[in-house]
Formats: C-alpha cells, structure tokens, sequence
C-alpha cells in the first residue's frame, strides 16, 4: 500500500524534540532570540546560519538545511537549539556546578562578538541550577540568599520528587533565575523534563508579555476613537442639535472606521499569538503538578497573581477593539440608510418639480400652437383671398363675402396640417 508523501516526516515530528537527560548536579544556561520587527515572516535561514558559526567555534557537527532544531556536543557541554514562529532558542546544559550560585560567568559560553552579530535582540535568558535534596532546612535558606522573597514562587512538583523556585525578576547580570532541586527518586529524563518546562515557562511567559506592551500602546489611541464614534453616533440621532450634515457624520465614521480596521489589522497576530503563549504557559505549569512548599506561593499562583491580570487586559483590549470596529460599521450602515432614504425624498421632490414643469411647457406649448394656428390662418387667408380675388369679380361675388368663405377652411386646413406635424415629432 502506498504511503502518504508525509506520514513519516509527520510521525517522526513528534519525536523530533525529545527532552534533555540531565545529571544532578548541573547547570543549564538559556537564550531565546527574536526579531525586533516581523518575527514571524523573518528569513529562517539567518538564525540557522547563526547557529552554524557558533557550531563552527566549537567544531561541531551542522545541522541539516532547512532543520528547525539541533541538538548534539558544543566542547565539553550539550547544547540544544530549536526555531520557533517568532523566535529561536539556545540551551547549554553544564554538568556539575560552580561554587558561586547563578555565576555570570556563565553566559560567556556564549561568546560576546557572536551574540553582537545575532539576528534578532534577546527576549528573555536564564540561568538555571540544579541540585539534589528536598530537605526544607537546606532549601529555604538558599531560597532566601538567592531570591526576592516577595516575588518567590516554589513548589514541589511531580508528586514531590523536585522543588523548583524562581521569582522571575532579572538579575544584575540581565538574567532570570530559576533553581531546581532534585530528590534521590528523580531520573535523568525527569530532570531533563523539568528543566525544559521551566525554560519554556519563562520564554512563552515573556513574549505573551509583548501581547500586553500593545494592549497598553492601544489603550490611549481607542480611549480618543471612542470618544470620537459616540460623538459621530449623537450626531446620528439628535437632528435637533447636529453640528455637522449627514455627508460629514459619514465621512468622519467611515475614517473613523477605516483606522480601527487598520488597527485590528496590525494587532490580530500579537493578541492571537499572546493568547496561544498563554495558554502553553497555563499548560506547562500544569503537567508539573505542583504542591504547596513550606506554605509559599507556587507558580500557579504567582502566574494568578501577576500574570493573569496581564492577559485579561489583552483580551479586553482585543474585545474592545473588536467592539467598537463592529460599532463603527453598523452606524456607518446606518447613516448610510439616512443619506439614502434623505437623498430618496429629495429625488422625488425633484421629479415632482420636474412633473410640473413638463405640464406647464405642454400648456404654454398647446398656446403656442393655438396661437400659431391663428397667425398662420391669419396669412393664410390674405393670400388665399388675394390668389382668388380674380374669381370673385368674374363670379361677381365680393371680397367679403370670399373671405368669409376662405377663412373657415383655410383655419381647419391650417389646423390640420399643425396636427399632423405634431403627430409626427411625438
């Protein structure tokens, strides 16, 4: 039986990302790489060609052309790259760990000359250490050296064989710092698994933030456009105080109108795509199957707290524009009735002028021919009396009496023939 064309690069798809295999302790260093204008509709080939230079350092293996996701050896370290719509990611998983906690030193495995050529400017890094044990004695006070305790979130997750702690701030370095720490009963893939949800967290978290930069770059611009389209809508239905003709209240929704399409526009992809980051991000944190820490606030409810009031202004931003585009376009629909139905009635007094007119001209025509009827019988007569004067001295019949015989039949013949020229023009 023949296969389908892609069925295997399809099956083989779901398996093309698999999770890292970490031993404890190590260190995982994060990068994630976006365009500043058009992510989404970059050249691909750029960050792929990025990677390659950093893989060329290292004298590692590329690659193949077109591959959305690399993994293998960089020197003594693993490294994991994926591309993604809007960005790239790099993670660098360092076996053991250093003395100092979240070392800046660090990121230099990310050499300086090469981040500068990077397609794109940093969206989010990070540093994550892991490390074993679960004792509470041990973990709260590195909690509390390394972390903002009014920012903490920690949890035990999948059913208490890890802790993880973060308080999503950037530290002085320009990092977030995440902390995983291990217990006896946790694998390799386990931890690998954790460490990946964790950096996917962060990622998706910041760029469903960009989602809200917009929704906050939207609002002063709508607030006006509002005003604007209830002040048009007034003057829709208060005949009695319009300031402006219905033409004018027209133009002033249809431009009104024709911005907010043009925002909608430019804003669809960031709010649809901050709805999806958002909802992987809601996700992740699920699947971890969290478990309150020594009483403190876990992840879910740190996202509750300050992350989730952030969405709801997107969606609301995202509703609001929809709404007042969908105004916008009734009350153009509207106005558009009123003009036509104002413009109906004044067609019909125009007809009705026009009616009048015709009439008057049909009667001033009818005079006219009545009258002409008379002046050319008038002419007609005279010559008529003058062509048969001869006739009426032989016959010994007078003029008057050849006029009063003329005239009769010279009129009906007169009228005759100015009705039958009628006849012929209609």
């Amino acid at each position: 039986m023949k296969d389908h064309s892609l069925r295997y690069q399809l099956a083989n798809e779901l398996h093309a990302r698999p999770f890292p295999m970490l031993d404890v302790p190590c260190e995982a260093i994060f990068l994630a790489i976006k365009r500043s204008e058009n992510a989404a509709g970059r050249d691909r080939s750029e960050d792929l060609n990025h990677l390659k230079t950093l893989l060329d350092r290292f004298g590692a293996s590329h690659p193949k052309e077109g591959a959305t996701h690399w993994s293998g050896a960089l020197g003594k370290h693993q490294m994991k790259w994926e591309q993604h719509t809007e960005f790239v990611t790099y993670t660098i998983f360092v076996e053991g760990h250093s003395d100092k906690a979240f070392d800046p030193a660090l990121f230099d495995l990310f050499p300086k000359d090469w981040l500068d050529q990077a397609p794109g400017v940093r969206m989010t890094s990070a540093l994550v250490r892991v490390e074993r044990g679960l004792d509470a004695k041990k973990v709260k006070p590195l909690l509390a050296d390394w972390f903002v305790p009014e920012s903490l979130a920690v949890s035990q997750v999948l059913s208490g064989d890890a802790i993880i702690a973060s308080d999503f701030r950037i530290d002085m370095a320009g990092h977030m710092r995440l902390a995983v720490f291990a217990g006896d009963t946790a694998g390799q893939r386990r931890i690998g698994r954790i460490v990946q949800r964790l950096c996917e967290i962060e990622t998706y978290k910041s760029m469903s933030m960009l989602g809200f930069a917009r929704a906050r770059a939207l609002g002063t611009r709508l607030s006006s456009l509002d005003k604007t389209l209830s002040r048009l809508m007034a003057d829709m239905t208060d005949t009695t105080t319009r300031a402006t003709t219905p033409d004018q209240t027209l133009s002033g929704l249809l431009e009104t109108s024709a911005e907010l399409e043009n925002l909608a526009a430019q804003s669809s992809f960031r709010f649809a795509a901050t709805n999806a980051y958002e909802a992987i991000v809601n996700q992740r944190i699920e699947v971890l199957r969290e478990e309150r820490f020594e009483g403190g606030q876990t992840f879910a409810e740190f996202m509750m707290r300050r992350f989730d009031p952030a969405m709801r202004t997107v969606k609301s931003s995202e509703r609001q524009l929809e709404t007042m585009a969908q105004r916008a376009m009734r009350a153009g629909d509207l106005l558009r009735t009123q003009v036509d139905v104002e413009r109906s009635a004044q067609n019909q007094e125009l007809l009705a002028s026009m009616d009048r007119r015709a009439d008057l001209q049909l009667r001033l025509q009818k005079t006219v021919e009545g009258l002409s009827v008379v002046a050319i019988s008038y002419y007609a007569v005279n010559l008529v009396i003058n062509m048969i004067g001869p006739l009426g001295v032989f016959a010994d019949v007078s003029k008057v009496t050849l006029t009063a015989i003329a005239t009769p039949v010279v009129i009906l013949a007169v009228w005759w023939m100015v009705r039958r020229i009628r006849k012929a023009m209609d």
